[in-house]
């Protein structure tokens, strides 16, 4: 009765493959349940063991038992999970681990925030327009291209010390205006 159920499925018969998942599930599942030691683990390998033999059914050598076959690639499927979980970083997590995931504070910026910050960089650039231009020109190199010193002044051609001095002035300059305004 098997084997016609074997040459059946070879054929595509479909009834064939739910008689044969009928008929060895149980054999296959506990096999793995004592490997793993887990109810879950086991279903999945024996779920992923039909599925490899059901596309594998046509290389099925009749000489040999169909519920040997199955469980050798059962063992085969299990053996190449280990392999993989172990040349992977696997690492379980608690409870209380995923919790403190899920409890770090989103720093995404609201619509509001987005908003103030814009109102806030527009005031910034008006008030960084009524120094003078060069330094209008240092505070833009050094905070909105965030060039080094030595970069600025290989850029306007000035000693660094020069640099230095200048963005300090176009600091304090900035200060007294945001100040008063």
């Amino acid at each position: 009765m098997v084997k016609d159920h074997i040459q059946k499925a070879k054929e595509g018969n479909q009834m064939s493959f739910h008689f044969l998942l009928d008929h060895f599930w149980r054999d296959v599942y506990q096999y793995q349940l004592k490997r793993t030691q887990n109810d879950n683990d086991a279903e999945d390998i024996t779920i992923q063991s039909f599925a490899r033999a059901f596309d594998k059914i046509k290389t099925f050598n009749s000489e040999y038992q169909f519920k040997t076959w199955l469980i050798t690639i059962s063992k085969n499927i299990h053996l190449d999970l280990l392999r993989k979980n172990k040349s992977s970083i696997h690492s379980d997590t608690t409870k209380a681990q995923e919790e403190e995931a899920y409890a770090v504070p989103d720093s995404t910026p609201s619509p509001e925030d987005t908003i103030i910050t814009e109102q806030n960089l527009a005031k910034l650039l008006s008030d960084i327009k009524q120094l003078k231009p060069k330094y209008q020109q240092v505070i833009h190199l050094r905070f909105f291209q965030e060039l080094s010193y030595k970069e600025i002044a290989a850029h306007i051609g000035e000693p660094i010390n020069n640099v230095k001095v200048k963005l300090l002035r176009a600091k304090k300059l900035l200060a007294a205006i945001i100040k008063k305004s």
